[in-house]
């Protein structure tokens, strides 16, 4: 075997490949002749982030069969083409999740005791311990948004300090909460109930500035924010005049809106702790991610066996060219009802009718899990069913052979979450086009693609012609409209219909306030699954 480490890791993890006895190890500072050349007769290429592990580089690497990404993000490597060439694409998600909720844990102590003030003024030679008197953290309340890896480490800390811990993430089941002794609340119960408030949820449209003016409004005077996930989570303006106000009373920022931040309104706040990104920065999460990537590359090589992949791998080209529309419309049905519960997931049931229920259904089985965990940490084909499995959630999965309608293969999918459930059924049309058929027990037939408007509504007349005018108020233009009714009541008449709509044009939720404030619509709601 040969394994080129084309960046600098630890010597710890040049052994692990190194203790491999007839292993070739070719380490960043051997290459002579320039990547490609080195990659000509090599089994496994381990990368950080710097090098761009594209298409071109690939075909340069005949024998390549796994890239291994020291790190989580793998932005620099096309996982597509490596697919397609067969190559197992891993990363290392989670390695530095002690670090980052250690950090938090550190901010919220450094808070409390104000020890940014203390430390400067001591250098300055004052001596103001009046001023310095502090907050404990035991018998506070924190509030945790976003249950991943790193959220309950920040829990299990917490925990330690004697704090009461809350926390929201509609992706974690309730008994995984329990486990670590946290109480599920709403978003707003989150920011209305919490002393300390830490984020750590990725960025997604639904949480891109979700500390703003009016949340922040919501919350105790004098709550305290930690951010070490993304800097867009957080209207910087806002909490900046927040902190300024006294509404909160301290913050620590790890990221930014832009890195590094210039002219940020928070450079001259004194009751604002800054940190240059340096949350999964220790020699530990360093290390940790580099001797992680070597173990599991090493474990591909030797035994076949797949970690933290973030493509697919255990199909052929031929059956990736079949199953591929499949788990596009599997993932995109996930997204498409990923919303349509309240309260925590507990479990996803899927059902595949007809030649689909004959495939290898693995993947499509992954990608619908990927759609529907989506606002979650980093979920992809491959661990999807892990990520899942480790936040309590159950898969449920059936195949039945007849059709009905004539579609050739049609994927059901069916949440059940403690509000309720939600159940949607789609197929691929032409071999390429996702299409909706129906949903909870309503046929509706609809593009799955592009912006979609889902609105539930009372059958009475007049509402499609005021979904029109609405629309067409807010500059939306509607690319196709589907409908759909419920069974007929005792009188005879439809009770519910579903209208879902394609739409040209920016959807915002002022849309959704106006089409919601129609009398007998009873739900509205978007989601943007892109192009086919």
């Amino acid at each position: 075997m040969k394994i080129v480490l084309a960046e600098k890791v630890s010597s710890a993890t040049v052994d692990v490949f190194a203790a491999e006895s007839g292993w070739q190890v070719v380490t960043h500072d051997q290459i002579k002749n320039g990547l490609a050349a080195e990659l000509v007769d090599a089994d496994a290429l381990v990368v950080r982030s710097a090098v761009q592990a594209d298409d071109a580089l690939m075909a340069a690497a005949p024998k390549l069969r796994v890239i291994g990404r020291a790190g989580v993000g793998v932005d620099n490597i096309d996982a597509d083409a490596a697919t397609r060439r067969g190559i197992i694409v891993m990363n290392t998600p989670g390695a530095n999740a002690v670090a980052v909720a250690e950090l938090t844990i550190g901010l919220m102590l450094a808070l409390g005791r104000k020890l940014p003030q203390a430390n400067t003024s001591m250098h300055a030679g004052r001596w103001e311990k009046k001023s310095l008197q502090g907050v404990e953290l035991r018998g506070k309340k924190l509030g945790i948004l976003g249950l991943g890896r790193i959220g309950l480490e920040v829990a299990r800390r917490a925990r330690v300090f004697g704090m009461e811990i809350i926390g929201h993430d509609p992706y974690v089941s309730a008994a995984i909460a329990r486990e670590n002794g946290i109480r599920l609340v709403t978003a707003d119960e989150l920011f209305r109930e919490a002393d300390y408030l830490t984020l750590h949820v990725g960025l997604t449209p639904q949480t891109t500035g979700i500390v703003n003016q009016k949340t922040i409004a919501t919350m105790k005077k004098g709550v305290r924010i930690i951010n070490c996930a993304r800097g867009e989570l957080i209207v910087e303006a806002d909490l900046a005049e927040a902190l300024m106000s006294g509404q909160v009373a301290g913050a620590a920022l790890d990221v930014f809106m832009q890195e590094p931040p210039k002219d940020s309104p928070f450079f001259a706040l004194d009751n604002v702790i800054l940190t240059p990104h340096v949350a999964g920065s220790t020699a530990e999460a360093q290390e940790a991610v580099g001797v992680q990537i070597a173990l599991q590359v090493r474990e591909y090589l030797k035994f076949g066996v797949v970690q933290n992949a973030v493509n697919m791998t255990s199909l052929t080209h031929e059956e990736y060219l079949q199953l591929a529309p499949y788990m596009n419309v599997a993932e995109r049905l996930g997204r498409f009802l990923a919303e349509s519960v309240t309260g925590n997931l507990e479990s996803i049931h899927l059902t595949y009718t007809g030649r689909l229920a004959e495939a290898k259904t693995e993947l499509i089985r992954n990608s619908a899990i990927k759609g529907v965990l989506l606002h979650s940490e980093s979920v992809n084909r491959i661990n999807a069913a892990t990520v899942a499995e480790e936040r309590g959630i159950r898969i449920h999965e059936e195949k039945e052979d007849a059709v009905s309608g004539g579609a050739g293969s049609v994927l059901t999918i069916t949440l059940h979450a403690l509000g309720g459930k939600a159940q949607a059924s789609a197929t691929v049309l032409h071999g390429k086009h996702p299409r909706l058929l129906s949903c909870d027990g309503i046929d509706i037939e609809a593009p799955l693609e592009g912006t979609l408007i889902y609105m539930r509504n009372r059958d009475v007349p007049g509402v499609i012609g005021r979904i029109g005018t609405i629309l067409g108020e807010y500059n939306v233009n509607i690319a196709n409209f589907a409908l759909g009714r419920s069974e007929k009541s005792a009188d005879g008449k439809p009770v519910i219909a579903l209208a879902v709509v394609q739409a040209d044009g920016e959807v915002t939720q002022t849309v959704l306030d106006a089409l919601l404030a129609v009398d007998a619509i009873t739900e509205a709601r978007f989601v943007r699954l892109g192009d086919a």
